[in-house]
């Protein structure tokens, strides 16, 4: 996708998986996913492709094109990307937007 943005600049001085962490969790607050898959491809080539694709046993072409700015990555390389990296995901509630929005309990 043409509107992915990137954030390269910042992946090289990436040097721990707090570090990684938080690169990541910046990206998931601004709600979009692409830019997520942008972050996660920066922090993966950063870190060795080759590296991440054996550690994550998924194929390196296949990683390389899930994470490129055309790419549309599956939940589940999602989840094994992160893994490879020592990471997990959470889930915690979100600020409320007033009323009874998408986040508000029914």
């Amino acid at each position: 996708m043409a509107g992915k943005r990137r954030l390269t600049k910042w992946a090289p001085t990436l040097n721990t998986r707090e570090e990684v962490a938080a690169y990541l969790e910046a990206a998931l607050e601004d709600g979009d996913p692409d830019l997520l898959t942008a972050a996660l491809g920066d922090v993966a080539r950063s870190k060795g492709m080759t590296e991440i694709a054996r550690a994550s046993r998924l194929g390196r072409a296949s990683l390389y094109k899930a994470l490129s700015p055309e790419g549309n990555p599956a939940f589940a390389t999602v989840v094994r990307v992160l893994q490879s990296l020592g990471l997990r995901i959470r889930v915690t509630t979100a600020p409320t937007r007033g009323g009874r929005g998408r986040n508000a309990a029914a």
